[in-house]
C-alpha cells in the first residue's frame, strides 16, 4: 500500500505565517515537508502561490468556509466569501481539494440540521466540479454530540454524501467526541482523503457540547499524548495526507512540527 504524505496545516503557525509567509514556508521545507494545507488563502492566493513555488512546496488541500455565512475563529467571527470566489482562489494557489473546517455546533444537534449540512456539501461539490476541484469536510467534536437512531450526527451526514465529497478526520477532536478513532477511520473507507495528526491530553468533557468551552488545550507532539495515531493511520489505506496540526502549539511551533514529523517517520506512517 502507498503511505500517506506528510503535510502541515498552516493555521498551526498562523502568527509566524502572517508575519513572514516566505520565511515560514522555507522553514517548513527545511524541516523536510513537501506539502502544506492552506488556510485564509482567498484574499492572498497569488501571494501564497508565489511563496509556495519559491519554497518548493505544494498545497493540495486548503481550508475555507463553504457551508456558513460566517466562520467562527478563535479571534472572532468573520464573514464567509462566496464558494465561487473560494474556488477561483484555490485554483490560483494550486489547491485541489477545498475543505470546510467548521460548521457551528447547533447545526449538528438535530436531524434536520444534519440533513441540511449533507445537502449543502453535495450542492457545493457540484459548484467545485465546475472549477475542476473537489470539496471536503473537517470535523471538530460537535459532530459527535447528537446521534440519530444510534448513529452519530457525523456518520449520519457521511452516509448521505456524494462520493465526490472527501473527508479529513481530525483524530484529536474525534477522540474528544468519544469516538473509537481507528474504527471510525476504517469505516470512512475510500472517502477518507486526509487525517489531522494531532496529539495531547484529550479533554474529559466535549468542549463543543452545550455549555462547554474551548479554553487552553494540552496539545503535544505526535506520539506523546492520548490519541492512537499509529493505529488510526494504519486503519485505512485510502489516506493520502497526514496533516500535522496544533490548535495550540506547546512550544516553538517549528520545533513542535519537526517533532511530530519525526514521529511519523520513525513509525513508518508516511512516505
Amino acid at each position: 500500500m502507498a503511505l500517506p504524505t506528510a503535510s502541515v496545516q498552516l493555521y498551526s503557525l498562523a502568527d509566524a505565517f502572517f508575519a513572514d509567509m516566505g520565511g515560514s514556508l522555507d522553514k517548513l521545507a527545511a524541516i523536510g515537508l513537501t506539502r502544506v494545507e492552506a488556510f485564509a488563502f482567498v484574499d492572498r492566493a497569488p501571494e501564497l502561490r508565489a511563496a509556495l513555488d519559491a519554497s518548493g512546496l505544494l498545497a493540495p488541500t486548503g481550508h475555507a468556509p463553504l457551508l456558513s455565512d460566517e466562520l467562527w475563529t478563535p479571534k472572532g467571527v468573520v464573514p464567509s466569501p462566496a464558494p465561487e470566489k473560494v474556488f477561483e482562489a484555490a485554483a490560483v494557489a494550486g489547491i485541489r481539494t477545498v475543505i470546510d473546517p467548521f460548521v457551528a455546533p447547533e447545526r449538528w444537534l438535530t436531524r434536520e440540521g444534519a440533513d441540511d449540512i449533507a445537502a449543502r456539501l453535495n450542492a457545493v461539490a457540484d459548484v467545485a466540479a465546475g472549477f475542476g476541484l473537489r470539496v471536503g469536510y473537517h470535523n471538530h467534536a460537535q459532530e459527535f454530540v447528537a446521534s440519530f437512531d444510534g448513529v452519530s450526527a457525523y456518520e449520519h451526514v457521511v452516509a448521505q454524501l456524494d462520493e465526490r465529497v472527501a473527508l479529513e478526520l481530525d483524530l484529536f477532536w474525534a477522540l474528544t467526541g468519544g469516538q473509537d478513532v481507528p474504527a471510525l477511520a476504517a469505516r470512512l473507507g475510500d472517502r477518507l482523503l486526509a487525517v489531522h495528526v494531532k496529539d495531547g491530553v484529550v479533554p474529559t468533557e466535549n468542549p463543543w457540547a452545550e455549555g462547554g468551552s474551548v479554553g487552553d488545550l494540552d496539545q503535544r507532539p505526535a506520539g506523546t499524548g492520548d490519541v492512537p495515531l499509529t493505529d488510526a493511520l494504519r486503519a485505512n489505506d485510502a489516506i493520502e495526507l497526514a496533516v500535522i496540526e496544533y490548535d495550540q502549539a506547546p512550544g516553538d511551533v517549528f520545533d513542535d512540527i519537526a517533532a511530530s514529523l519525526a514521529f511519523l517517520r520513525a513509525e513508518g506512517l508516511v512516505a
